[in-house]
């Protein structure tokens, strides 16, 4: 589990494909920047722009992943080299600054916008049909790691052709620590909606069917 509150930026330093061919996945060298790793064992979680992956080895500054294909035909920013949000998993001493984040990548975003509104920045992003559903207003969501307070639900359309915009407001600190300051319109992000919200759903669906019996 994570909170959605970045440790640091790391960068991707090196991308190497696995064996297996076209359906195989890569290995990734990431820099740590400001990330301790002294506390970090084989085996442990880390997640990078908000997905989970295991640490296979590390060195005081560095560490390595194995990301499988379909891990990357499910997120972005994980195929280059370039800089990710870093967050290691939740310790149960630790303070929730974010919100429960489980590194499960829901869906992939686009950014319809990204401006400067006073000192602040508003980001408007386009969110698949089937997560617009877990998005409300003042709710929470995960982009690219980084837990984000929605300010505006936006239903567009009808039918098959209804989309969903909703609209986040980054304050200074969270575009100077991290990635999302290079966002621009057009670029996909990493999503994931709220665990309660998943839970809930789930519990309803059952119980409406229960209902109906």
């Amino acid at each position: 589990m994570f909170t959605g509150i970045v440790a640091a930026v790391g960068k991707i330093t090196s991308v190497q494909p696995l064996e297996g061919g076209h359906d195989a996945g890569v290995r990734l060298e990431i820099d740590a920047g400001g990330l301790p790793l002294a506390d970090v064992a084989l085996g442990d979680s880390i997640a990078l722009n908000g997905a989970c992956m295991t640490v296979i080895e590390k060195t005081d500054r560095s560490f390595k992943v194995d990301v499988s294909r379909e891990s990357l035909n499910c997120t972005v920013g994980l195929d280059s080299t370039t800089e990710v949000n870093l967050e290691k998993a939740l310790t149960l001493a630790e303070r929730l600054g974010g919100h429960m984040v489980s590194g499960h990548v829901d869906g992939l975003g686009v950014v319809r916008k990204f401006e400067p509104v006073g000192e602040s920045w508003e980001l408007v992003i386009e969110a698949p049909r089937d997560l617009a559903k877990y998005l409300a207003f003042k709710g929470s969501v995960v982009v690219n790691g980084v837990s984000l307070t929605v300010n505006r639900v936006t239903d567009i359309g009808s039918g098959e052709a209804q989309v969903c915009q909703f609209s986040i407001n980054l304050i200074p600190h969270t575009i100077s620590v991290t990635t999302l300051k290079h966002l621009a319109v057009g670029k996909k992000v990493n999503l994931e909606i709220d665990l309660i919200a998943r839970y809930v759903e789930r519990m309803l669906s059952v119980s409406t069917v229960e209902a109906g019996k």
